[in-house]
């Protein structure tokens, strides 16, 4: 059998009832341990910093957002560098800065997105920020993008981009384990300086953040798929996915009139194992289909597996392109403090 996605509570993304109410003790705890880390001043960088980071738990893009910016700092002429935890990988734990290195690492050493992002610009790996920060200056950057990090106070922001789901907003709107925020939602809010809703706005998130945070930015990009591969267009699919939201990739390929005959979620960051494998090679021989499956998903891949495997990746779309580039001009123009 194939393990099965691991999923958030049901209740996460309901009106507030009776379970979120018997937690709410256990949700202001977090919330006022993510006030006073907030107080916490962190390491200023010679150079700006930008951070993509999450209000929720859970997928938003946001390597994708960040792989998008750091093209565009790159178009500016920066010597843009990543900074992001690693998750996943074995490396950087111990507040040791590692820069990813493709021909040498894999996702077991770095974690999948870092070896993404590093496809597009230096990338360091670290569970501590600022040492991350101070060994990419020291390697000659102008600029830091941090993958995730909003909650982590060891480095100052210049600017803080806040990745909203479109799909599921902030749910409930109450902190773990009532609801899905790492933090209040005012206060984190606050802390940001502009939105960006991934995807269609179907939870009304652009209504409750004019409620919440009248004054903020709302910026929103659409997450569209690559072109398929040909073969996927003839053959029945089989499709695969370790993702926050699993679904959404098979969302994807349904709305690129790609009807696999089975979807199989994982959970995030998830490594298959020989087993889960066998299991998919089995069910693609079953129905004579094609293996499809994520860029993150396909750098987990062992390199005999991965060669049986078609990957479609997806690109984002602002919906108002020169609002992100202003935003880029502000960050730029704007001494660390």
């Amino acid at each position: 059998m194939v393990k099965p996605t691991l999923t958030p509570p049901a209740f996460w993304w309901r009106k507030a009832g009776i379970i979120a109410h018997l937690l709410r003790p256990f949700a202001t705890l977090v919330a006022m341990v993510a006030r006073r880390r907030r107080r916490q001043r962190g390491w200023v960088a010679p150079v700006p910093v930008l951070c993509v980071g999450n209000l929720t738990v859970g997928g938003t893009g946001k390597t994708t957002v960040v792989l998008d910016l750091a093209r565009r700092l790159n178009a500016r002429g920066e010597r843009v560098h990543c900074l992001t935890r690693g998750y996943g990988g074995r490396l950087g734990r111990g507040g040791q800065p590692v820069r990813v290195e493709p021909a040498r690492h894999d996702a077991r050493d770095v974690g999948d997105e870092a070896l993404l992002l590093a496809e597009v610009a230096p990338t360091w790996v670290c569970a501590d920020r600022a040492a991350a920060a101070k060994a990419a200056c020291a390697a000659g950057a102008t600029c830091l993008l941090m993958d995730d990090g909003f909650q982590n106070p060891s480095l100052h922001r210049t600017l803080s981009l806040v990745l909203v789901d479109g799909a599921v907003g902030f749910g409930n709107g109450l902190p773990l384990p009532a609801g899905p925020l790492r933090e209040g939602l005012d206060a984190g809010l606050a802390a940001a300086d502009a939105v960006v809703i991934t995807g269609e706005d179907r939870s009304r998130t652009a209504e409750r953040l004019a409620r919440h945070a009248p004054d903020k930015p709302v910026l929103s990009a659409g997450l569209i798929m690559d072109a398929p591969p040909e073969q996927a267009r003839t053959h029945p699919v089989v499709a695969f996915a370790g993702l926050a939201r699993p679904d959404k990739f098979f969302e994807g390929l349904r709305a690129l009139d790609i009807q696999p005959v089975s979807c199989v979620p994982f959970p995030d960051h998830h490594v298959l194992t020989e087993r889960e494998r066998n299991c998919l090679l089995a069910l693609a021989r079953t129905h004579n289909a094609l293996l499809l499956t994520t860029p993150k998903d396909a750098v987990r891949l062992p390199s005999a597996f991965r060669q049986k495997v078609e990957v479609i990746g997806v690109n984002l779309q602002w919906n108002a392109p020169r609002s992100v580039e202003r935003l880029l001009e502000r960050l730029l123009n704007k001494e660390p403090s």
